[in-house]
């Protein structure tokens, strides 16, 4: 991502030079104004295509650049560019973030609070009535948007975007190219008590981790990842997280991994690097989600057990509550279904 610089305007050559790919029509030369679908595209825009219909559909319109795959379809029209390519999406989206626009350097607001012994990075900008408490360090060209809060103590690195009223307490670390999104809160204590079986009172076991945020991961809205209660949580390098997510303290999300809304994780519990979490899953406290493993929507794994795909063909759902293959739950919910019919049937037979 280092080399990842947003450009408003470039030559196709030079978007190839970073993205590769072979231009199978077209001058090199052609200049790129963004990304966009078929239907509203210009002279000036990239589009892509995955299938022969879409292909038909993008060489129709009026995209400057069309992306495809090789032998998609037999011949391309003479005025378009054409960029083959093995995997056209994936191309596309990189393109997009190559593309977009970079938002102004605004500096730091006047009404902006900036505490003692903080560490400005080049060309950071900070926005109306955000907070950067005592000790914080930002690195180089981020943007903390108005409201947001960064805690004493807490190191940003390079390139991040925080956007406004995110909340990064104490003891929070980010890497670069970090994306955190409006509302997210990063860092608060975990939900830990211990209770007096006297009293039935609760205390607070101590939350005084830390929070650590690798390179190139992105925090949706209303996100909350816990801080650890004696040692760390760590979302670990190109973690994607969707709006209103929880990460329980002392977690650990593996490389690479989707985390989709609504999920819960609870503490000290691990997500193998490549996992995909859908929407609504559950996971409780010192589980471990094995690498790779898929969990579909409202999957659940129980507190203490192990998820993984050992035994399993690559890319198999697993579902339900525990979690298992999603062809197994439907065998057993067809199995359910007809020892009920049966069971009714024979009821039927002694009423009769």
């Amino acid at each position: 991502m280092a080399g990842c610089i947003l450009v408003l305007k470039m030559k196709l050559s030079e978007l190839m030079e970073r993205l590769g790919g072979s231009l199978a029509q077209g001058s090199a030369d052609h200049r790129l104004r963004g990304v966009n679908t078929a239907e509203r595209a210009g002279a000036g825009d990239v589009v892509f295509a995955e299938d022969a219909a879409a292909a038909a559909e993008a060489l129709a319109g009026k995209a400057g650049v069309v992306v495809l795959r090789a032998g998609l379809v037999d011949g391309y029209p003479a005025s378009k560019c054409v960029v083959e390519v093995p995997q056209p999406r994936l191309w596309f989206a990189r393109a997009g973030k190559l593309l977009k626009p970079a938002a102004p350097q605004t500096g730091v607001h006047a009404s902006a609070v900036i505490g003692v012994g903080v560490e400005l990075g080049d060309k950071v900008s900070i926005g109306a009535c955000a907070v950067i408490e005592d000790g914080a360090q930002i690195g180089a060209r981020t943007r903390i948007e108005a409201g947001a809060v960064i805690g004493r103590g807490v190191r940003v690195g390079e390139y991040c975007q925080i956007y406004p009223r995110a909340v990064l307490y104490p003891g929070t670390t980010l890497g670069n190219w970090v994306v955190v999104h409006a509302g997210a809160v990063l860092g608060a204590d975990g939900f830990g008590y211990v209770r007096n079986p006297a009293t039935g009172a609760y205390t607070q076991f101590p939350q005084q981790g830390t929070l650590v945020v690798e390179d190139e991961v992105e925090i949706g809205a209303n996100t909350t990842i816990d801080r650890g209660a004696l040692e760390e949580t760590r979302i670990r390098r190109g973690v994607k997280i969707d709006n209103l997510v929880h990460v329980g303290h002392n977690c650990d999300i593996g490389e690479d991994v989707i985390l989709v809304a609504l999920t819960g994780i609870s503490g000290s519990s691990s997500v193998g690097r490549g996992a995909v979490i859908a929407g609504q899953v559950g996971i409780g406290d010192h589980a471990h989600v094995g690498p790779g493993v898929i969990l579909g929507g409202q999957a659940g794994v129980l507190s203490g057990k192990t998820v993984t795909n050992d035994g399993l063909k690559p890319g198999t759902v697993l579902w339900g509550t525990p979690a298992r293959p999603l062809k197994q739950v439907l065998l057993e919910q067809a199995v359910l279904a007809r020892l009920t019919r049966e069971r009714r049937k024979g009821r039927s037979s002694k009423d009769e």
